[in-house]
C-alpha cells in the first residue's frame, strides 16, 4: 500500500458562467466540486494505474467531508485526521464558450492545534506499519512547524518505509537532512547549474533527486545524473517555458521507485504523465489552464508522449564549487535533526 499525505488538503469548487446580464448580475452553473491538493492528486493518479493506495492527512468541516466523499467516488480509500477548522477551497470561474483565462480565487488553509498535530502524528505512525512507501507532499497549513515534513520522513525511516518528498522552501530545508528516498522539487528555468541543485540536495541528504525546470526533468542520484525531456516536434517540448502538473510527475515517479525501474523508463513514464497523460478534470472545450493539477489519465495521450520523451546523460554542467553554494543556499537557516515537533503536548 502506498500513503500519500496532503496537510493541506482543498476543495476545489468548479462554476462555468455566463455573460453578464443587464443588471449586471452574472448567472452561474452549480458548483462541480473536486477534492485536491498535491498529495491527493498523487493519490489518484496511482489509482488509475492500479496501485494500492491510501490517502491520509488532515481534513475538516464540511468542505473535508466533500474531499472525502470525493475520492470514495474515485475509488481511493482514505485515513484523513479530522481537525476542528474548514479545510481550504478553491474557486474557479470560467466561461466554456470563451478562450479567456479563468478567475480563480484561494482560502487560506486552516490553523491546526497543537493537538491536532498530536492526533495526527499517531495516525501516520499507525498508517506505516503496512506501507510500502510513502509520499509527502505540499504546502503546511498555519500551526504546522516548518520542521514538520523532517519529523515525518524519520518516523518512516525508523518504521523501514521509503519517503517521497514533494516540498519547497522551508519544508524542503528543514526535510531533506533527514534522508528522504526521493525529492521532488522545481528550479527556476532560468537559474544556472540545476545539476547541481540536484546535487546539493544529496548532499544535504537525499538519496536520490528529481528537479524540474520548466517542461525538463533532471534526476540526480549517487550513480549519474539524467535529463528527461518532450522532442522538440512536441508542443508542450518545444517550450522551454512549459510548466509540467507537478501531482502528476511525482506520481509517475513512485511506481519506479519502489519496483526499481531504471531511471530513463522512471522517468520517461513520470514526464509523460506531467506533461498531459494526465490530464485536467477543470480544463474547458476552448481552452486549457496549465495551472490546474491533472489527475485523470488519458491513456491515449500517455502513449503517445511516452514514445515522445528522450531521457539523456548529460555532460556535467555544475562545478563542486556550485554544488557547495547550492547546499548553502538550501540549508542558510540550518537544518535541525527532528525533535519533539510533532507530538507536542
Amino acid at each position: 500500500m502506498i500513503v500519500t499525505v496532503t496537510l493541506n488538503a482543498a476543495l476545489h469548487v468548479a462554476y462555468a458562467t455566463g455573460d453578464a446580464a443587464a443588471d449586471d448580475v452574472t448567472p452561474i452553473s452549480r458548483p462541480v466540486y473536486r477534492a485536491g491538493g498535491r498529495g491527493v492528486t498523487v493519490a489518484r493518479v496511482l489509482r488509475a494505474f492500479g496501485h494500492d493506495v491510501l490517502a491520509a492527512g488532515l481534513a475538516g468541516g464540511a468542505c473535508g467531508e466533500l474531499i472525502i466523499q470525493d475520492l470514495a467516488r474515485s475509488g481511493v480509500p482514505t485515513a484523513f485526521t479530522l481537525i476542528r477548522g474548514e479545510s481550504r477551497r478553491f474557486f474557479r470561474f470560467a466561461d466554456p464558450e470563451n478562450d479567456g483565462p479563468a478567475l480563480r480565487f484561494a482560502e487560506p488553509g486552516p490553523f491546526i492545534t497543537t493537538e491536532e498535530l498530536g492526533r495526527f502524528a499517531a495516525d501516520y505512525r499507525r498508517l506505516l506499519t503496512g506501507a510500502a512507501a510513502v509520499v509527502l507532499c505540499g504546502s503546511l497549513p498555519d500551526g504546522l512547524p516548518a520542521d514538520t515534513y523532517g519529523s515525518l520522513v524519520t518516523y518512516a525511516a525508523e518504521a523501514g518505509v521509503p519517503v517521497i518528498l514533494d516540498a519547497g522552501g522551508e519544508e524542503l530545508k528543514h526535510a531533506v537532512g533527514h534522508g528522504p528516498d526521493l525529492v521532488v522539487a522545481e528550479s527556476n528555468a532560468a537559474e544556472a547549474g540545476t545539476g547541481g541543485f540536484g546535487a546539493a540536495l544529496i548532499r544535504l541528504g537525499a538519496a536520490a533527486a528529481a528537479v524540474a525546470v520548466g517542461g525538463q526533468v533532471h534526476a540526480v542520484t549517487g550513480d549519474g545524473e539524467w535529463t528527461a525531456r518532450l522532442e522538440p516536434a512536441d508542443a508542450a517540448g518545444s517550450d522551454p517555458a512549459c510548466t509540467l502538473a507537478r501531482g502528476a510527475l511525482v506520481a509517475g515517479l513512485v511506481p519506479g521507485q519502489l519496483l526499481g525501474w531504471s531511471w530513463p523508463d522512471r522517468l520517461r513514464h513520470a514526464l509523460a504523465l506531467a506533461a498531459g497523460g494526465a490530464s485536467s478534470w477543470t480544463r474547458a472545450a476552448g481552452g486549457a489552464d496549465e495551472r490546474e493539477e491533472r489527475d485523470r489519465v488519458d491513456l491515449a495521450a500517455y502513449e503517445r508522449l511516452l514514445d515522445a520523451v528522450r531521457v539523456e546523460q548529460p555532460a556535467p554542467q555544475y562545478s563542486e564549487e556550485s554544488a557547495h553554494q547550492q547546499s548553502a543556499n538550501i540549508s542558510a537557516q540550518s537544518i535541525s535533526r527532528p525533535q519533539a515537533g510533532m507530538e507536542r503536548s
